[in-house]
């Protein structure tokens, strides 16, 4: 945390805030109890007791008393406890000098290294604040100081220096402290000094922050937050005035949003009595501690909220160091809403959805409730520093307008365990060399610069033949156990090289696929995803193919390649995807596949402007997939979990065979369990209740996600739509309480009536009906499920038979459209009868090739808008 003049969150860059908010500032920068036993008090349910409460007046010869606030400093000479040096200066302010608090006015100043060392009550969450004020020092320029501040384990500064900025800055941090001590150390760098005017160690809520959070890119969920450590860069009060620690719950400052919001107009202040505002039932005293009611009483609205047509977001730009990740908490309560279900709206986070289609009071069963979410961004987002956003959603209903109360945003300490440059205590870089490595480095390359020029000319033809297998990305990325790749021969694409080992097929040049995309044009992009962009090309003189290409800056991207290559690797059913190649040259990450002309199933059922699908269609097409799903179950020796199973993973060749694609978020099943313990992830609406709360993912979780793809084959709508009244957004929820109600033929595909065997139609329900079963013990195998749909499509045969009906149906080409998903789980009933009848298990559908549109492990993505007929 940084304090620049009265700007006490943002960082030494940032810009001031007014003079009247400085001089506010200068007076409450202080805390407010005055012993280890008091405790911070907002209001009923509100306390909160700091076991531990160091408070240090560095440089200080006597105590100054009890402060205005009430909080007691002790000298760093009371207690020998506390500082470890071998020599040390003081250094005092000027009558002139202006400082926020009077322990500022003196100033420890070390030449040699010096720690100070403070025994911990108890281990958990402290607080830790520097402050730091270059008073006037007889042996030293403090503004010229430079030193670096660690503790045993964490890097806090690094070569820190003000700059020649004689203004007051604050550090704070938020370490999770799990040793008996705590031992701060000061390091001058070589003819400089270090200095130090007051130190704060003080207890903080354990709760304060969760070891499990959603992480923004690559989508989903975090793990471990606990063992990192934090700086506070802001803590912004939105449309309301500065909290000082006095008023807030656990001894905080919250500044104005003003300065950080662009243009000020684009939002509006809206601030109510804070007596109004609640907190969720049995979650009321954590809730003040993570922010007080004053923080939920004022927000910033849209600046033309209620427009019909509003064009813009609500934007604030914040300086952020783009070489960490940060987590970014926000805070929400409706106190602009007059009734509930009345304010949808989304959030962004530099350009990338947050939060979308977030309805507070469907979420909190009331207006003016405290609600907060946190979202983790690591640096591959932070190019250009950090930009917050929000805006309305994109649904037919509610107001037009979008809200935020409060604002934090926390830097996180990189893999050396450092929150201030490259380098951890132990000199280990975040590249895996240490500093005398990276000096070492630098010599070599100065001297291989003139040495190596010559000897790559004369050498270049003698590197060893495995030199492109040892430096490309398959030789890393891919499995060790590759599958057959005998169906990607010469003869079928060509006399180019194939890499059969690999089980990879064929190896495009960079060149090749330059050519076949015309240099990857935009116009030629036919999907988006976490990985990168996908590509339609054509090769070998008129083969039209899918160019997956990655994204060297996605970690998104590199996890996905790397499981959707270890899956297909293995895998070769006609009914799942299949690899034609790919290139790994220039660094670059591509995989090539069949073009699948049909697109997802998805745009057939709804969404895009081509001749429906006839019911004997989707018969068939449900029946592929379910051939596709059963084999990834039961077609290996450990069996695989798809994970995300939803309609626009199911893709049409040109004879409208089905295909299940998109293995990003695959997993392997555990041998020898019934389920893989691992993080949520998923598509909203058809996400597995019981995996989202237990997070153990079975094979019975695709079998949801799969009763949900057949019910939007029956109705032809997505499997959420925000537009709808509530009872009908979930399409699982309304189908199944319409199926229970004998109703269901009100809700299916118009275009179907007359011409769907009624039993077809219900043998069809009753699938999906117990697919999603809420417990999965209660769903039935993929096979069980092919076996019915194989019935369901026997009764339509004889049906359409006995009628003399033509189902045949000119399809045609649509393009890929954008996935919709988001993170929710939907209940359901009971399990599966086999048919007694025999059916048919000849028909086998054709191969086809998949480039899904968009990565399904987006777990927070906008919602596309389609609306069923």
């Amino acid at each position: 945390m940084e304090i620049k003049e009265n700007n006490r969150f943002s960082s030494i860059s940032s810009p001031l805030m007014s003079s009247s908010s400085m001089a506010i500032l200068l007076v409450v920068l202080c805390f407010v109890f005055n012993d280890p036993n008091a405790a911070f008090a907002v209001g009923p349910g509100a306390s909160f007791i700091p076991k531990d409460n160091f408070l240090i007046d560095c440089g200080a010869n006597k105590e100054l008393g009890a402060l205005p606030d009430g909080r007691l400093f002790q000298t760093d000479e009371q207690s020998e406890q506390y500082l470890e040096a071998n020599d040390h200066l003081v250094a005092a302010a000027t009558p002139e000098t202006k400082a926020p608090s009077p322990v500022d006015l003196t100033a420890r100043v070390f030449l040699h290294e010096a720690t100070y060392i403070f025994q911990m009550a108890e281990p958990g969450w402290h607080w830790l604040r520097l402050h730091f004020l270059p008073v006037k020092s007889n042996d030293f320029d403090l503004l010229q100081a430079k030193f670096s501040v660690v503790t045993e384990k964490y890097v806090l500064l690094h070569s820190f220096n003000l700059n020649n900025d004689s203004t007051f800055v604050l550090k704070e941090f938020l370490l999770n402290i799990t040793e008996p001590k705590l031992s701060i150390t000061f390091f001058p760098l070589k003819n400089s000094a270090a200095f130090i005017n007051a130190i704060e160690v003080v207890s903080a809520p354990m709760d304060l922050i969760a070891d499990s959070n959603m992480e923004l890119s690559p989508v989903g969920t975090i793990e471990g937050l606990t063992k990192y450590a934090f700086q506070t860069l802001y803590r912004l009060n939105m449309g309301g005035p500065i909290i000082t620690p006095r008023n807030d719950t656990i001894g905080r400052t919250w500044e104005t949003d003003e300065i950080y919001r662009t243009p000020k107009a684009a939002g509006r202040s809206v601030i109510v009595e804070t007596n109004s505002i609640k907190y969720q039932d049995g979650l009321e005293e954590i809730g003040m501690l993570i922010a007080p009611p004053s923080v939920y009483a004022s927000a910033v609205q849209m600046g033309e909220a209620h427009t019909s047509v509003p064009n813009f977001n609500v934007t604030w730009k914040l300086e952020a160091d783009p070489s960490f990740g940060y987590l970014i908490r926000f805070h929400f309560c409706d106190i602009v809403s007059k009734a509930l279900n009345n304010l949808y709206f989304n959030v962004y986070v530099n350009g990338k959805p947050a939060i979308t289609n977030l309805d507070l009071s469907h979420k909190l069963g009331s207006l003016a409730t405290a609600y907060y979410k946190d979202v983790v961004v690591n640096a591959s987002l932070m190019v250009g520093g950090l930009t917050v956003q929000i805006g309305p959603a994109n649904v037919e209903m509610g107001d037009t307008n979008a809200i935020l109360n409060g604002l934090e945003v926390l830097k996180i300490s990189n893999s050396v365990n450092s929150l201030d440059g490259e380098f951890g205590v132990d000199g280990k870089s975040t590249n895996g060399s240490s500093r005398g490595t990276v000096a070492a480095v630098g010599f070599a390359m100065m001297f291989g610069a003139f040495v190596g020029l010559g000897a790559m000319v004369m050498k270049w033809h003698k590197r060893p033949q495995d030199w492109q297998k040892r430096n490309s990305f398959s030789s890393w990325l891919l499995p060790v156990h590759a599958g057959d790749s005998s169906f990607m021969s010469k003869s079928s694409y060509g006399s180019h090289k194939t890499n059969t080992g690999l089980g990879l097929g064929r190896l495009f040049s960079l060149a090749e696929l330059q050519e076949a995309t015309k240099n990857f044009d935009p116009n030629s992009i036919i999907g988006v995803g976490g990985f990168g962009n996908v590509y339609i090309g054509v090769i070998d003189e008129g083969t039209k193919v899918a160019v997956k290409r990655g994204n060297a800056q996605s970690e998104q991207g590199i996890t996905e390649f790397q499981t959707e290559i270890h899956m297909l690797s293995k895998l070769r059913h006609r009914h799942l995807v299949s690899l034609i190649g790919y290139c790994d040259e220039n660094s670059e990450m591509i995989l090539v596949y069949e073009f699948m002309s049909n697109g997802p199933f998805r745009d057939h059922l709804y969404g895009k402007d081509v001749t429906p699908l006839s019911w004997k269609q989707r018969l068939e097409i449900c029946i592929g997939a379910a051939r596709g799903l059963h084999y990834l179950h039961t077609g290996t020796a450990q069996g695989i979990i798809h994970r995300d199973v939803k309609t626009t993973n199911i893709l049409l060749d040109e004879s409208f065979t089905a295909k299940v694609a998109d293995f990003g978020l695959s997993k392997d099943a555990a041998m020898g369990q019934g389920h893989v313990s691992t993080a949520v992830k998923g598509s909203f609406g058809y996400l597995d209740p019981e995996y989202f709360r237990r997070q153990q993912l079975t094979e019975k979780s695709d079998v949801y996600s799969f009763g949900v793809v057949l019910l939007e084959a029956l109705c032809a709508r997505p499997a959420i739509n925000p537009s709808l009244p509530r009872e009908q957004v979930n399409l699982a929820d309304w189908a199944m309480q319409c199926k229970r109600k004998g109703c269901l033929e009100k809700i299916m595909d118009p275009l179907l009536v007359g011409a769907t065997n009624p039993e077809s139609m219900t043998k069809l329900a009753k699938a999906a009906e117990k697919c999603l079963a809420e417990h999965g013990v209660d769903r039935p195998s993929m096979g069980d499920v092919l076996w019915n749909l194989e019935y369901a499509l026997q009764l339509q045969e004889s049906f359409s038979q006995g009628k003399g009906e033509d189902e045949s149906t000119v399809a045609s080409v649509a393009a890929v459209a954008p996935a919709t998903s988001v993170d929710a789980s939907t209940n359901a009933p009971n399990s599966i009868e086999r048919p007694v009848v025999q059916v048919e298990q000849s028909r086998q559908p054709v191969e086809v090739e998949d480039v899904d549109d968009d990565s399904g492990s987006s777990m927070f993505a906008h919602f596309s808008n389609l609306n069923g007929r």
